[in-house]
């Protein structure tokens, strides 16, 4: 079964990993970074031995997205985000082909323990099985 998990964050969260903190989200230094690094690519070593990765990335800063929508005569309607009261986005994923819910919720927690400054926000690590054959009727 196929699974994605998701890592959420904030732009917060991107500014404080380039030093900017705020009184919610500490400044990371050069070796929080590091190491938050190297548990991500040794997760990624680990499920990637076991041939269970897909795919993995993380994504860029929430300031850089866009939203498109369309217009009446279906014209794209472009607008920079996130808006403001977007709280948490998605940071990054994993696809992963894993035997089972219980092994993809051990690499979820692996996610989940990865080392960031005191203080920093707690967010959860999210699974979702991806339905490959879409729904039924039958």
């Amino acid at each position: 079964m196929k699974y994605l998990v998701m890592v959420q964050g904030a732009q917060a969260d991107y500014e404080a990993m380039t030093g900017r903190g705020s009184a919610r989200y500490p400044a990371w230094d050069k070796t929080q970074l590091q190491a938050m690094f190297d548990h991500m690519n040794a997760i990624n070593a680990d499920v990637s031995a076991r041939g269970e990765m897909v795919d993995a990335q993380g994504l860029a800063a929430p300031s850089t997205t866009r939203f498109v929508t369309v217009d009446a005569q279906g014209e794209p309607v472009v607008t920079d985000g996130p808006y403001a009261e977007t709280k948490e986005v998605l940071a990054g994923y994993w696809v992963l082909d894993c035997d089972s819910l219980a092994r993809v919720t051990e690499i979820a927690a692996q996610v989940a323990r990865c080392p960031v400054p005191p203080g920093s926000p707690d967010y959860p690590v999210v699974i979702r099985p991806i339905d490959e054959t879409g729904p039924s009727q039958d």
